[in-house]
C-alpha cells in the first residue's frame, strides 16, 4: 500500500490492515496492523477500511461513512474496472496495481478538501513446500484442481463449461444460468451418456462449489456470501466469473461439441 506522505506498507498472507484518520482505537491484535492516512479530512472516518490479504485473494472492505473509488488497472478481467464503495461493501483486488480515492478525503485549507489517493499493488507468490502438502487442509489442492485450474475434462471442467455455456456462446442476456438438470443434460450430450453421477443435483452443487473456490478465491466466494445474505444467485456471478477468467473458454465448448474425449 503506498500514498503522498505515507511509507509503505506491506501486507503478507494472514494479515490484514485497518486504515483511516484514527484506526488505534481497538486494542493490539496478532496480524492486524493499524495505519493512520496523514492529512486526513476531519469528516474522515475514524476505521476507513480493512485490507484482508488471504492465501488466495486480498480482499478490501469499507467500513467508513464517506465513499471510495477502486479501479484495478492491469490484470483486471475485460480490462480496467472501476466500483464506487459505500459502507458495507467488500472489492476482491486484482493482481497489479489497484487505485483507491476517498473521496474529499484530504484537506489542503480551511473548508477546502480534495481527492485522498492510495495506490494497493498485490502480487502472487508461489505456495512454499510446507504450505502445499500440508494434511487435512480445506485449502489442499484436489486431483480435479492444479495451481487454480481445472483439470482439462474432469468432471468439474465439464460443469464449469456447462455453467459458463451462456457467456461463452455470447447469451449471456440471459437472466437464469443453467440449473442442474440442464447441466446434467448438456455433460451427458457432450460425453456419450457418460456423466458421472451429475443426475443427483448435490454433485452438481458439490462441484459447482469447488469451482467457485477456484475463480474466486476463499475471501470472496459467492457461496459464503449468500450464507450472509448479500447476493442473490451466486451461480450467476459463478459462470460470468468463469467466462472472464477464462477457466474454460469458448474454444474448449467448440471442441465437445464436435469431440467426445475419454473419461
Amino acid at each position: 500500500m503506498r500514498g503522498n506522505e505515507l511509507h509503505p506498507v506491506r501486507v503478507d498472507s494472514g494479515e490484514r490492515l485497518v486504515f483511516g484518520r484514527d484506526p488505534h482505537g481497538d486494542p493490539p491484535r496478532p496480524g492486524r496492523v493499524a495505519l493512520r492516512l496523514p492529512g486526513c479530512a476531519p469528516h474522515v472516518s475514524g476505521v476507513l477500511a480493512e485490507l484482508v490479504v488471504g492465501r488466495e485473494a486480498a480482499m478490501l472492505r469499507w467500513l467508513g461513512a464517506g465513499e471510495g473509488r477502486l479501479s484495478s488497472l492491469l490484470d483486471a478481467p475485460g480490462g480496467a474496472r472501476r466500483v464506487t464503495l459505500v459502507r458495507g461493501m467488500s472489492a476482491m483486488l486484482d493482481l497489479g496495481k489497484n487505485e483507491l480515492v476517498v473521496l474529499a478525503g484530504r484537506q489542503v485549507g480551511h473548508d477546502l478538501y480534495t481527492d485522498l489517493p492510495l495506490t494497493f499493488a498485490v502480487t502472487a507468490r508461489e505456495a512454499s513446500a510446507a504450505e502445499s502438502i500440508t494434511p487435512g487442509r480445506d485449502t489442499e489442492h484436489k486431483p480435479h484442481i492444479r495451481k487454480g485450474q481445472l483439470a482439462r475434462y474432469s468432471k468439474e471442467w465439464y460443469v464449469a463449461l456447462a455453467l459458463a455455456e451462456p457467456w461463452l456462446a455470447g447469451n449471456d442476456d440471459s437472466p437464469f444460468p443453467p440449473t442442474n438438470r440442464l447441466i446434467y443434460e448438456r455433460i451427458r450430450d457432450w460425453r456419450a451418456g457418460n456423466a458421472w453421477n451429475l443426475d443427483r443435483p448435490q454433485r452438481v452443487d458439490d462441484a459447482i462449489r469447488a469451482i467457485s473456490r477456484v475463480v474466486f478465491g476463499e475471501l470472496a466466494d459467492p457461496y459464503s456470501e449468500a450464507r450472509d445474505g448479500r447476493i442473490q444467485n451466486p451461480r450467476f456471478a459463478i459462470g460470468k466469473r468463469i467466462a472472464e477468467y477464462r477457466l474454460v473458454t469458448a474454444d474448449d465448448l467448440a471442441e465437445v461439441h464436435t469431440t467426445r474425449p475419454g473419461p
